[in-house]
């Protein structure tokens, strides 16, 4: 019996920009969480209703910043089924139908891919449009002085969806705090890539 050793691999990369200015504010890779990412892609294929991604979660425990100003960045969770974010404050979901999804136009999930290529993107943008998170002691202008102050996150990832209601952390990305406020709009743009060990192309 022939056994395939070719392999697969996915990595990540996420673009954090003013889509207003276009200033980036984040440009970095992500982790990938292979355990649970193998049972979602498992559950996709299988078809069983669930494993798909649903929404993007938003945190502000991935980092701590002393008075002097530096950063301590903390290890992205991307192991133990039950992993989640370090403080997860928000969720906005991408999955453009699911009737839960308040903007499917500026929130939503593409595939793409090259014919001949051996790999595809799976690419999902999510927008935090003026009042997302204003429950979240949202401020008036990005001038927050402390990474506790309003919306201020640093760590996002991307989550399955799952009939128990308990979803998948299949990514996780840890970053400098950036501030959304109500004068501003954030937009994330976050690609998977899919592909063979065979030839492997970076996101």
């Amino acid at each position: 019996m022939h056994k395939d050793q070719t392999g697969v691999h996915i990595e990540g990369h996420i673009k954090i920009w003013d889509p207003e200015s276009q200033e980036i504010y984040i440009n970095k890779r992500n982790a990938i969480h292979y355990e649970n990412m193998s049972n979602a892609l498992a559950q996709s294929l299988a078809n069983s209703g669930q494993g798909f991604i649903q929404q993007m979660a938003f945190g502000n425990g991935g980092t701590s910043v002393d008075p002097t100003g530096i950063i301590t960045y903390l290890t992205p969770n991307s192991s133990g089924s039950n992993a989640s974010l370090y403080n997860q404050q928000y969720v906005k979901v991408v999955n453009a139908n699911s009737s839960t999804n308040t903007d499917p136009t500026r929130n939503y999930i593409e595939t793409r891919h090259v014919t001949g290529t051996n790999y595809t993107d799976v690419f999902v943008t999510c927008l935090l449009d003026y009042g997302d998170g204003s429950t979240l002691g949202q401020s008036a202008f990005d001038n927050a002085s402390t990474n506790s102050s309003g919306f201020v996150f640093d760590e996002l990832g991307l989550q399955s969806y799952s009939s128990t209601g308990t979803p998948l952390l299949l990514t996780h990305v840890i970053f400098h705090p950036v501030q959304k406020s109500l004068n501003r709009l954030i937009q994330i743009d976050y690609t998977v890539r899919i592909q063979s060990l065979t030839g492997l192309v970076g996101v």
